[in-house]
């Protein structure tokens, strides 16, 4: 088949004295916001290409439309499709939601506590059907306070434009107009007269927060708060004891908080304490004390306390440790339950508030899992809990748990309809060195029948970016590489915050190639080690992990066999420079401001992905992105795939596969976010030749 191509139109860009040629430059259309809510706005030879690049994508697959057939149904055939949540408590009714065999949207259920009437509030497969829409994505699915009307909010293109409707739950009529534009997140007043909600600007970025009065069908809402900076973004809540609203303004580093009483006539948002460069902090309240988690004066966070906010008196509640991320606390009126993460792996506390006495809660004989806590109910006098666990091989099981007697009973088990012997698989954490003597924690699952000779095949994944930890959770979808003899790790590389603060900071700004360097270092020791071999290893990452597998690949290609890619962040520069887009300004004290600093401009260049593309051999490569994509516009993957087109040695595949109605997640519903993952593991197997 004719390989596609995307015609050079040569652009000379320049920035603090350097030029540089861009051939596909032209791709980028400067109403790119409208392509996203409109696709028929999109340049008809840009689409024409994509289409051409699906076509091709599709017959190189061709071969693999059995297996991806044979994946969907197995990693489908391991979900309990008929499902359903465990219940939580509210002040009137239970409320929960359920999956069903036939529906690819979840539906939310209620009774009234104490009575078995069961009452469908919502259904997203009617309410999809409804639309007439192919991409639906629901945002928020509020119920508000007296159990009357149900707010929730909706996109149908993928673009993240959220439009918010309110309803009556008895007679589903909407009873306030359409608020479109949004950032998806609905609070209702406790009187439920108002919903507050975060607006979007013309860059996408949720800049104010308005007020909106139930029934209101044609007056402007009011203005509650706007943030001035362009890098900061807002959001608004309620207090744990619902005595207060919170506004929280941020970018990825720095954070400001505001509240106003629950009571206020007249909101007037309150500054709690001044936005200081580089200082994170978060106030919660509850029975008369606030509690602060910040890293003011502890790099890996620690909770301070005082007793009101007009004259702060802060002390330390919850001491810093080094590279320990202390977590926030969830109040109930006995106890105060917190998190910690050291080495990759989170551990929870539970305090009692009247002995003062402080313990771990240990769920497992395992040395790696992912420990959890929700509440049962909305009433905060209680010392039941929900307290789960999964593990790479285990999957998820949640106790009623009780904090006084420390009885627990089983009262939900991830079910795999197919089967599943957590027996047949084994879980390791290692630690390698990377290029600067730092050790890296890495989580290795595999079959148990897997040889540790260098014949196996081994997916890497990586992310490494906004202090974004990589949980080592239990996946039933891994599992059909496993099965097929493809080990999976997961390097928790600098970026993330597997180990603290201090590991965010060591994988961005100008020191972003440790997070690539970690990456590579970690291929380097499962080769060294026998888990597989050099070019058998496959690298997989999504968004920002695109990123790294972009940088990666350009820098130790010979490493792998293959790589896969989701809505990749490879053309990094250009949208470095773009403070038009939605996440660049935003992204300034993650990645760089590369307009207005040289040195931020030198070091992004000799990274980015885009730019860096050599003539030389590349792996096997599958591409994939989304066309409403506004965190990584769809260019930058094009651009990226029609450069190497140009560039690369080898006979190779390179595949870019667009869904022409999604966005930066992918397809929406169950069988959609399948149907993805087959094509990506298809692949994998294919290039393992192991079809």
């Amino acid at each position: 088949m004719k390989v596609p191509y995307l015609k050079k139109k040569p652009e000379i860009k320049s920035c603090h004295n350097i030029d540089w040629e861009d051939n596909y430059s032209w791709i980028h259309q400067s109403n790119i916001l409208e392509v996203l809510k409109d696709k028929t706005k999109l340049d008809p030879e840009v689409k024409k290409y994509l289409e051409e690049e699906n076509s091709y994508a599709e017959h190189h697959l061709k071969n693999t439309k059995n297996l991806q057939k044979k994946l969907f149904d197995e990693i489908k055939g391991r979900i309990k499709l008929d499902d359903e949540s465990l219940p939580f408590k509210d002040h009137t009714y239970e409320y929960w939601t359920k999956t069903t065999s036939i529906g690819n949207y979840s539906i939310k259920l209620r009774k009234k506590i104490n009575t078995d009437e069961i009452e469908e509030i919502w259904n997203g497969d009617e309410e999809k059907d409804k639309l007439k829409t192919e991409y639906f994505g629901v945002g928020d699915l509020e119920v508000s306070n007296n159990d009357k009307y149900l707010g929730y909010s909706l996109d149908t293109k993928g673009s993240e434009y959220y439009t918010i409707f309110i309803r009556d739950i008895i007679t589903k009529k909407i009873i306030s107009k359409e608020i479109p534009e949004t950032s998806g997140s609905i609070t209702f007043s406790l009187d439920d007269k108002y919903i507050f909600y975060s607006k979007l600007d013309e860059n996408h970025r949720a800049r104010k927060i308005y007020r909106h009065e139930v029934g209101n069908f044609n007056d402007e809402d009011e203005l509650i708060f706007e943030e001035k900076s362009e890098a900061f973004t807002v959001s608004i809540g309620l207090s744990s004891d619902e005595k207060y609203y919170f506004i929280i303004t941020s970018d990825h580093n720095t954070s400001e908080q505001y509240y106003f009483g629950v009571n206020e006539k007249k909101p007037f948002p309150k500054l709690i304490m001044k936005r200081d460069k580089g200082i994170l902090y978060s106030v919660s309240s509850w029975n008369d004390k606030f509690y602060n988690h910040t890293n003011k004066d502890a790099e890996d966070f620690k909770i301070d306390i005082c007793d009101n906010l007009e004259n702060q008196n802060w002390k330390t509640f919850v001491p810093p440790k080094d590279e320990v991320l202390i977590g926030g606390c969830t109040f109930l009126n006995n106890w105060i339950i917190r998190s910690e993460t050291s080495n990759a792996l989170d551990k929870l506390f539970v305090k009692n508030v009247s002995t003062g006495t402080e313990e771990e809660l240990i769920f497992s004989d395992e040395n790696i899992y992912v420990p959890g806590i929700s509440l049962t109910q909305k009433d905060r006098n209680t010392d039941d809990v929900y307290l789960g666990y999964s593990s790479p091989k285990t999957p998820s099981r949640v106790y009623a748990y009780n904090l006084t007697t420390k009885s627990k009973k089983l009262v939900k088990e991830q079910e795999i309809p197919s089967g599943h012997n957590p027996d047949d698989y084994i879980v390791e954490r290692v630690e390698y060195k990377s290029h600067d003597g730092r050790l890296i924690p890495l989580t290795i699952t595999r079959h148990k029948k897997t040889k540790i000779d260098g014949s196996a095949n081994l997916l890497l994944y990586g992310y490494g970016s906004y202090g974004n930890s990589m949980s080592p959770s239990f996946s039933s979808t891994k599992l059909s590489l496993i099965d097929r003899d493809i080990i999976w790790a997961t390097a928790h590389i600098r970026g993330g915050m597997e180990k603290g603060m201090k590991w965010w900071k060591e994988g961005k700004l100008t020191n972003k190639k440790n997070t690539f360097e970690d990456y590579i270092h970690a291929a380097k020791y499962l080769i060294d080690n026998k888990y597989s071999s050099k070019g058998k290893i496959i690298g997989m990452g999504g968004s920002a992990g695109g990123l790294l597998i972009g940088a990666v690949v350009n820098q130790a290609p010979e490493l792998f066999l293959g790589i896969i890619m989701a809505v990749p962040f490879v053309d990094s520069l250009t949208t470095n420079l773009d403070h038009s887009l939605p996440l660049t300004v935003g992204e300034f004290d993650e990645f760089g401001n590369a307009k207005e600093n040289k040195e931020h401009f030198d070091y992004i260049y000799s990274y980015a992905p885009y730019n860096n593309i050599k003539k030389m051999d590349y792996p096997h490569i599958l591409i994939t992105t989304s066309l409403s994509d506004n965190r990584v516009l769809f260019d930058e993957p094009a651009k990226f795939t029609a450069k190497l087109r140009d560039y690369k040695t080898d006979n190779n595949l390179l595949l870019l596969k667009t869904e022409m109605n999604a966005g930066h997640g992918g397809k929406s519903g169950r069988d959609g976010a399948i149907e993805e993952i087959a094509i990506d593991y298809a692949f994998a197997l294919k290039i393992s030749k192991k079809i």
